[in-house]
């Protein structure tokens, strides 16, 4: 026998239990420091940004409209009406579909800062269902982490961990850098899986049904108790009484990481697409001398309009196979490729002074998509040759070199 249907009923937002379940988001409160630093400068009227890094639910997957109703966007309304003057706290969403933060690190100065003319005072990052693709398996996170942890006007880092339908996500493994670092990590996870179970006899705030739009994104009321989950952490740094070591702990993680070699391998990376070719780097594009238009394309901050992603990329598109060649220095470098369901797109080897490292596989994940790949991480920074060319079989099909990141020092 099937058990009974029941209806969902409406979402009771003031109740103690809704509450409750807010609540047990706050895996840990951490240093809180930065973010009441923010707090004070907003209510002095001082200009403040809060920045959103991530994936598709960054993005606002499942939101609708996706401009207003991502849990963004109503964290940052929130933060703005509770602690704000007038128009004095802004905006920046940097959200891109299906990629992990081996993507985000790459992107992170020209989506968030912006190439230098933005500076966030608060930057949540939230990776938490994308990372199953870092390949470096947390590495990249903790390399991002860094990254903002260490600019100079020292901004605050949230790591939020969303989760999916089955109650899955990466924060078992993400949360043990933001543990060292002591920082604010709110789980939603944590807030709404264990409720799921109950009845609402036994005090179910909300289905599933209500608060997944699919079995990935959240729903509009899912965004809202993202974001509300967000709001109780600011609630709670406004009444923040500690001090910022953050600078202490980064500097004695630095230490430790200097041992084992990884968490900062990555933290000085930076791209390289047609538009920015570093001093030192040569670049013969051979049949890649096109640039493709048909690119991922997302919303930012809180627009409605799509923006492409990697618009300054070399595409090959004719028959064609001349050999892409790159000459740099470096100790790391990252392949970022686009992937397509094409058929005439096909893979392309990587060679390295002319031994094989790699095939990207455009077809990898089936739709137009931003895919970061690690060519290779040494010790020391060394000049090489970069050589790009399509694989046996697929000489004549085209293939899109959205850009590269590079790190020529550790740290």
């Amino acid at each position: 026998t099937a058990p009974p249907v029941v209806e969902d009923e409406a979402v009771d937002t003031d109740s103690p239990a809704y509450s409750q379940m807010i609540e047990r988001s706050l895996m840990q409160t951490g240093n809180m420091s930065r973010i009441a630093a923010a707090i004070h400068k907003a209510k002095q009227g001082e200009d403040v940004t809060l920045a959103y890094i991530g994936g598709s639910i960054t993005q606002g997957a499942g939101a609708i409209p996706i401009d207003h109703q991502s849990y963004a966007y109503r964290s940052y309304q929130s933060f703005a009406e509770h602690f704000g003057t007038g128009k004095n706290v802004h905006f920046v969403k940097a959200g891109v579909g299906g990629t992990p933060s081996e993507l985000g690190m790459l992107r992170f100065d020209r989506d968030v800062l912006r190439d230098g003319t933005v500076k966030p005072d608060i930057v949540v990052v939230e990776f938490a269902v994308n990372d199953e693709g870092d390949e470096t398996k947390g590495v990249c996170y903790e390399s991002l982490i860094r990254k903002i942890l260490a600019l100079p006007w020292h901004p605050a880092v949230v790591l939020l961990f969303a989760v999916f339908a089955y109650d899955w996500n990466l924060q078992d493994r993400l949360a043990i850098v933001g543990e060292p670092y002591e920082l604010p990590m709110v789980s939603i996870k944590n807030a709404v899986t264990p409720q799921f179970r109950l009845t609402r006899e036994e005090g179910r705030v909300l289905s599933k049904n209500q608060f997944f739009y699919d079995i990935y994104h959240p729903s509009n009321m899912g965004h809202r108790i993202m974001a509300d989950c967000l709001m109780n952490l600011w609630d709670k740094a406004a009444a923040y009484q500690g001090t910022d070591h953050t600078d202490e702990l980064l500097d004695s993680r630095i230490a430790i990481q200097n041992q084992w070699g990884k968490g900062s391998d990555f933290e000085q990376v930076k791209l390289l697409d047609r538009k920015q070719i570093p001093k030192g780097v040569s670049i013969s594009c051979g049949a890649y001398d096109s640039i493709d238009t048909d690119l991922q394309r997302v919303e930012m901050d809180d627009r409605l309009e799509p923006v492409a992603q990697f618009p300054n990329n070399w595409y090959k598109e004719h028959t064609e196979n001349d050999t892409f060649v790159m000459k740099i220095t470096c100790k790391a470098l990252f392949l970022i490729n686009k992937d397509s369901a094409a058929i005439d797109v096909g893979k392309a080897d990587v060679y390295v002074d002319g031994k094989y490292k790699l095939t990207a596989d455009p077809h990898k994940n089936g739709w137009t998509h931003c895919n970061p790949l690690l060519v290779f991480s040494e010790e020391q920074a060394e000049e090489h040759t970069v050589e790009i060319r399509m694989a046996a079989g697929d000489e004549e099909k085209k293939f899109t070199i959205l850009g590269f990141g590079y790190v020529k020092q550790r740290f």
